[in-house]
């Protein structure tokens, strides 16, 4: 888990964002801890919990959650899944959505169904295709930053 410190927004009151992510092989963490890493220049405070460390019938409260899973066997993966449609409380709560895959399709529509029956507010999403890299086997197929830093400026 990252806590990073709290930081006045110009507001004059302090954002915080609460991350939930599941990730084999490290690829969610890094989207994760970059886009935390970003929000924290915004001044918003974030933290970052793996689906273990969250329960989904009490999640801390925040202003706006993100939630990042991979697809795996043609689904999202499948832990997250059953943690998405465990969640309460979260009524008229804002979210965004992060999804890595190896398929020229994304999960993103099974996330956002899921969340929506929650009531919850969907307010970005972004997707990463991922694949063999002759340097690294399985890596991203194109700079994740860039992509990072335009869904945090939707949040």
């Amino acid at each position: 888990m990252y806590l990073y410190k709290n930081l006045i927004h110009p507001s004059g009151e302090i954002m915080k964002y609460v991350i939930v992510y599941w990730s084999r092989y490290g690829h969610g963490k890094k989207l994760v801890t970059y886009l935390a890493e970003k929000l924290n220049d915004r001044k918003i405070e974030t933290q970052i919990l793996r689906t273990d460390e969250a329960n989904p019938n009490s999640m801390p409260d925040a202003d706006l959650y993100v939630f990042s899973a991979p697809a795996e066997a043609f689904s999202l993966q499948r832990t997250f899944k059953g943690f998405l449609k465990r969640i309460e409380g979260l009524d008229n709560k804002k979210y965004g959505i992060i999804n890595t895959h190896g398929m020229d399709k994304n999960r993103l529509g099974q996330m956002e169904n899921i969340l929506s029956k929650k009531n919850m507010v969907k307010v970005a999403e972004v997707d990463f295709k991922i694949g063999k890299d002759i340097k690294s086997g399985n890596a991203f197929l194109e700079d994740y930053k860039p992509k990072i830093e335009e869904f945090a400026g939707k949040l």
